[in-house]
């Protein structure tokens, strides 16, 4: 793996993470609402959820492959 993949790796480990935990507030504060759009409400969980599957995906990526 070049330094550059490795580099945007992290980089885009960031925006994820920023994205993750963004999420993770409007739903937050989207739940607290009666009036609350369920539909909307699943989708924003199901991108969470997709999230945090490319956050680990690309954090496994980082990680050395103790076999080589």
């Amino acid at each position: 793996m070049e330094i550059t993949d490795i580099e945007h790796y992290k980089h885009r480990l960031v925006e994820l993470r920023v994205e993750h935990r963004d999420l993770d507030d409007v739903i937050a504060r989207l739940a607290k609402d009666p009036l609350v759009d369920e539909l909307e409400l699943k989708r924003l969980k199901k991108r969470k959820l997709q999230i945090k599957d490319m956050i680990t995906h690309l954090e496994s990526k980082l990680i050395p492959d103790l076999n080589a």
